[in-house]
C-alpha cells in the first residue's frame, strides 16, 4: 500500500507539471500575471455571501402584542426550516410563502409567553445559515373572562343556547372578531347557527333549528390574542357538552294540560294549573317557547322577589318541591299540592305551572336544563331576554343580533 500511494502522488505531480507546461504557448510568461484588470483571479469563482435571516418582531421582551404575527425572512437565499415554540414546547403554526423566503405565523400568540425561534436557510451556492431568536408577548393589565353556559361535561336539552357572559364589556368594533373566535362544532351532525348579542357583555348562540338529539358540541373560545376593548384582552377556553334526548313539552293554558314528549313519543299528559286572570292580569302565564333554566328539588317562592311586598293582598311566601325555572321573571314548573282540585280544571296560580307532587317528581326526574316547554293559549307573550328566550324569533330575526354579515 505504501508504494501504491507514492505512485499515485507522483502521477498527480506529473500531471500538474504537464498542465503547467501546456499553458505557456497561450502567451503567458513567467513574468506575466494571470489576474485581469479587476484584480480577481480568472480561475477563482466569485464568492456567494450566505443568506441573511431576520426575525420580526425582534429583540423585544414583554412588549409584543399577541395579535402581532411572527415573520422570519431570508435575504439572499431560501428558508429550509423554521421552528417556533412556546416555553412549554408547544409549536406555533405558520406558513411559507411560494418563493420560500418568508415564513409567517398563522396561529395567534399567547399572552405573557416567550417564543423561541430557530431558522435555517441556504444561498444559491448551497451554503447553510442558521439563526436563533426569542421574543416575549405582553402580560395583559386587564382581561375579559368568558363565563360559559352550559359547563363542560353537561348534558342539556335540544333548546339550550350557548351563553357567553364576559366580566368586562366588549367594544362595538370588536364584536365581529370576538364572534369569529367563538367557534362551535357539532358532531356527528353539523348545525347551522348564529351568535346574537344580548348586551355589550352577553352573546348567545342558537342553531337554526333545535339541536339534533344526542349531539356532541365543542366550543372553542380563542380570545387570548383579541383586544376586546382598549387595554383589555380576552382569554382562551374550551367547552364540551352533550345534547341529550329531545324532550319537548307543550302546556295548553286553556285546556290546563302539560304534554311531555321524548324523541317524538308522548310520555305523559299531566293536569296542571297556570296563572290566574285576576289582579289586573299580572299573574297570567306567558305564551311562547321557554327553556328549562335550572332544576331545584326545593325552593322558597317569595313574592317579594317579583315586587309584591308583604302589605300586598297577593303576597305569598311558600316552599315548593321539584322546581324547574323557565323565566327570569319567576315562572316555574313545580309541585302544588294545595291546588290539586283545580289542576286540569282552572288556572289559579301566581303564574307558575302547578301539578301534583307525584307528577312534579316525575317531571323533575325526566327533565334537564335546556329542555323545551312551549306555552299556548295566553294573550300575554314572553318578553325578549326573559330566560333562555331564543326560540321566539325566526332565525333571520335572531341573526340580526350578530355583528357578522349574513
Amino acid at each position: 500500500m505504501e508504494n501504491s500511494t507514492r505512485v499515485q502522488v507522483r502521477r498527480r505531480t506529473l500531471v500538474a507539471t504537464v498542465l503547467a507546461g501546456v499553458a505557456l504557448p497561450f502567451g503567458l510568461t513567467a513574468c506575466q500575471s494571470d489576474r485581469g484588470a479587476s484584480g480577481t483571479s480568472s480561475s477563482e469563482a466569485p464568492s456567494t455571501p450566505p443568506a441573511t435571516i431576520t426575525v420580526s418582531p425582534a429583540g423585544t421582551t414583554g412588549e409584543v402584542r399577541p395579535d402581532t404575527p411572527i415573520t422570519v425572512t431570508a435575504a439572499g437565499g431560501t428558508l429550509t426550516d423554521v421552528v417556533v415554540t412556546a416555553g412549554d414546547g408547544t409549536p406555533l403554526a405558520g406558513a411559507l410563502d411560494p418563493a420560500g423566503t418568508t415564513w409567517t405565523s398563522t396561529a395567534a400568540l399567547a399572552p405573557a409567553t416567550t417564543y423561541a425561534v430557530h431558522a435555517a436557510a441556504t444561498n444559491a451556492a448551497g451554503t447553510a445559515s442558521n439563526h436563533d431568536a426569542s421574543l416575549t408577548t405582553l402580560t395583559p393589565a386587564e382581561t375579559a373572562f368568558p363565563a360559559v353556559a352550559p359547563l363542560t361535561g353537561s348534558e342539556v336539552g335540544v333548546g339550550m343556547p350557548i351563553v357567553v357572559t364576559f366580566d368586562s364589556p366588549i367594544a362595538d368594533d370588536k364584536r365581529a372578531v370576538v364572534e369569529q373566535r367563538l367557534v362551535v362544532t357539532a358532531s356527528p351532525t353539523p348545525v347551522t347557527g348564529s351568535w346574537s348579542w344580548q348586551s355589550d357583555s352577553v352573546v348567545q348562540f342558537r342553531p337554526e333549528q333545535y339541536w339534533p338529539a344526542h349531539t356532541q358540541v365543542h366550543l372553542d373560545v380563542d380570545l387570548g390574542a383579541v383586544e376586546v376593548s382598549p387595554g383589555v384582552w380576552g382569554k382562551t377556553r374550551d367547552i364540551d357538552f352533550t345534547v341529550g334526548s329531545a324532550t319537548i313539552s307543550t302546556v295548553d293554558i286553556a285546556a290546563h294540560t302539560l304534554t311531555v314528549t321524548r324523541d317524538g313519543q308522548v310520555l305523559r299528559t299531566i293536569p296542571v294549573t297556570t296563572g290566574q286572570s285576576g289582579s289586573g292580569g299580572r299573574f297570567v302565564t306567558r305564551s311562547g317557547t321557554k327553556v328549562i333554566m335550572s332544576l331545584e328539588e326545593s325552593r322558597e317562592m317569595n313574592s317579594e322577589t317579583t315586587g309584591i311586598g308583604q302589605d300586598d293582598p297577593d303576597y305569598y311566601n311558600v316552599d315548593v318541591q321539584y322546581a324547574m325555572r323557565l323565566t327570569n321573571s319567576g315562572e316555574f314548573l313545580h309541585a302544588a299540592p294545595w291546588s290539586v282540585s283545580s289542576q286540569g280544571r282552572a288556572n289559579v296560580s301566581h303564574g307558575c305551572t302547578g301539578m301534583s307532587t307525584a307528577d312534579a317528581q316525575w317531571m323533575f326526574q325526566n327533565s334537564k336544563v335546556g329542555d323545551v316547554v312551549t306555552y299556548t293559549g295566553s294573550d300575554r307573550v314572553i318578553e325578549p331576554g326573559n330566560g333562555f328566550n331564543v326560540w321566539n324569533e325566526t332565525y333571520e330575526q335572531w341573526r340580526r343580533g350578530s355583528a357578522l354579515p349574513a
